[in-house]
């Protein structure tokens, strides 16, 4: 039976393919693709945490006291029988060898599945069978934990082909229907494996627009819906899903006739890129001659490729915080992340790269084994600038590696979530004491521009105060707006009061743009706001000229560049702001 999901759109164009669902365990289970050599491994994997889990069982039914319960005895006969169900292995083992899920990935779809049949059963008792089950599998999964750790393994393997959006994939060298993943919700860190490709859209239960889940996918270019609360439960295994990313609506095994609309707005979709493409090697000119910057927003390394395709002419913000993410604890060292900013300079051929200080904390914890009510109020918390003052050792150990790698190319560095003069005036402390320690090191470092995010309201008020220390500025209009309305980004029960047309939030940045260019200093726009093409024209009457997004936005936003004229534009963009409905003018 079709039927449809709604949620928000964060990332546009036309998904369609099979559901690929994750389901949410109470243990933290890695999902990644293997290649086609290494099947016999995993089934071997999950056949022998399986066969210790049996001899662990038969143990302790041997070395049970005499006046132990029966219904224990019992108890354990059902678990062994649970584990010893051959209809139950072959599952698993077909889980492996036909989609190349790893072995826990397999046995937790499989677990899903069964779990469902158990539900729908009529008998009471058979319906509670369920909960052994899960504890079998719990077992299971807790021996392969222990058996095989791998460290922050990929949704596919490095040399795996990654399709395009919409197209087939080849895992095992034979074609196969397009996946997209459907999940409660996923971390930063579980977002960045999808840089392959390997599905071609996907689907959260929570998140909001700004999200990091909903941010990382338009930085890579496929259809996502998030905020669909429904989706986790009511999507099964191999369901026929067509996302929408442009509506935010998920629809569930679709009619043909559906599926054949959908397919021709896919078609569409991919026109429209191949026509944008043509704009790569065009000056970012408006119509009166105005040169306007467009910069790339990257989370790895290995980034800066796609933002030089794109057209990008530097990198506006590096988020260095992806280095660090889902390591347990194990941070990266100063020779390793001056290899990561290295390539990043390489890789964008002398053109510059804003590198940001790590901002962790609230939805980008430091470890996805960190429980998400670790701080009271994760987003008002120890984050950012704040985490990186509160250990010293650590701060300086980053500061040193951006010191390094200025040496080989233009290196801007960028620090977030400033608001105090104390905070201004301890971080250039810092600075100056990498600086020494690298001197004392004998080791050589390259001059660096200095720039703050403005993304605190008290921070847009003083900006003036913000010009004296720094070079630059950089408006992370994400926060900025989460801060100035009381909204939590990633919380999709108030997605709908966030609203970056709010006449407070186009106040503070106008403010700071209208400061800065005063001042003479360098003024970016790096959040959200700088790849909405709705905002642009916006943007430009305010007196931007800079701005930073992820790759996949810059060709729309420089085909609106393309068509404004600047000198116009300023007394619209003043109307605009004088308005008490600025998002009514902002439609005509």
């Amino acid at each position: 039976m079709t039927f449809a999901i709604h949620g928000l759109a964060v990332s546009r164009g036309i998904a369609i393919g099979r559901a690929v669902v994750v389901a949410s365990s109470r243990m933290e289970v890695v999902h990644y693709f293997i290649r086609p050599d290494q099947v016999e491994t995993e089934i071997a994997r999950a056949r022998n945490a399986r066969n210790a889990v049996i001899e662990e069982l038969r143990r302790l039914q041997e070395e049970m006291p005499k006046d132990a319960p029966g219904e224990l005895d019992a108890l354990l006969d059902v678990h062994l029988m649970l584990l010893q169900d051959q209809a139950l292995a072959d599952a698993i083992r077909n889980w492996i060898s036909e989609r190349l899920y790893n072995a826990e990935w397999a046995l937790t779809t499989q677990l899903e599945i069964i779990s469902r049949q158990f539900d729908e059963m009529d008998d009471e008792y058979l319906r509670e069978r369920k909960a052994d089950l899960e504890q079998v599998v719990e077992r299971i999964l807790r021996h392969m934990k222990g058996a095989a750790n791998p460290v922050s393994p990929p949704l596919a393997p490095a040399d795996a082909q990654a399709p395009a959006p919409g197209q087939q994939l080849a895992l095992d060298g034979a074609v196969e229907t397009p996946l997209v993943l459907v999940a409660q919700d996923l971390s930063p860190a579980d977002m960045l494996q999808f840089k392959s490709k390997v599905f071609a859209g996907f689907i959260t239960a929570v998140g909001g627009k700004t999200s990091h889940t909903a941010i990382v996918a338009r930085s890579m270019d496929i259809p996502a819906v998030v905020g669909a609360r429904a989706a986790s439960q009511l999507i099964r295994q191999d369901d026929w899903v067509i996302i929408d990313g442009n509506e935010g609506v998920v629809i569930v095994d679709p009619t043909p006739i559906i599926l054949a609309e959908y397919g021709f707005r896919q078609r569409q979709n991919e026109l429209e890129r191949e026509r944008l493409s043509r704009l790569r090697f065009t000056p970012s000119l408006t119509l009166d001659g105005q040169k306007v910057e467009l910069l790339a927003n990257i989370e790895q390394p290995g980034d800066g490729a796609a933002a030089v395709r794109a057209g990008a002419v530097g990198v506006g913000l590096f988020r260095t915080e992806f280095l660090f993410m889902g390591r347990s604890g194990n941070l990266p060292g100063e020779e390793e992340q001056y290899r990561a900013y290295c390539e990043i300079i390489d890789g964008m051929q002398g053109m510059p790269v804003t590198i940001r200080t790590l901002d962790v904390g609230a939805d980008k914890p430091l470890d996805k084994a960190q429980p998400k009510d670790y701080y009271l109020n994760p987003a008002l918390g120890l984050r950012a600038i704040r985490w990186s003052l509160a250990d010293p050792a650590m701060f300086r150990t980053q500061l040193r590696a951006i010191l390094r790698a200025a040496s080989h190319g233009k290196v801007k560095l960028l620090f977030p979530m400033l608001a105090h003069r104390s905070e201004i005036e301890q971080t250039l402390a810092q600075l100056r004491q990498a600086q020494v320690e690298l001197d004392a090191r004998g080791v050589a470092y390259g001059p660096v521009k200095l720039g703050a995010m403005i993304e605190i309201p008290a921070a847009a008020l003083t900006v003036r105060s913000f010009l004296q220390y720094f070079d630059f500025l950089s408006i992370g209009t994400n926060d900025l707006i989460q801060y100035t309305l009381a909204i939590d980004r990633a919380d999709e029960a108030v997605a709908h009061l966030y609203d970056p047309m709010h006449p407070a939030v186009l106040r503070l940045v106008a403010e700071v743009i209208e400061a800065s260019n005063a001042a003479g200093k360098e003024i970016c726009v790096c959040g959200e706001m700088a790849g909405d093409i709705s905002m642009t024209r916006l943007l430009l009457g305010l007196g931007l000229r800079s701005f930073s997004m992820h790759p996949a936005q810059i060709l729309a936003v420089k085909q609106e560049i393309l068509r404004a004229d600047a000198s116009k534009l300023a007394p619209w963009a003043q109307e605009v702001m004088d308005s008490d409905f600025p998002a009514k003018l902002l439609e005509h």
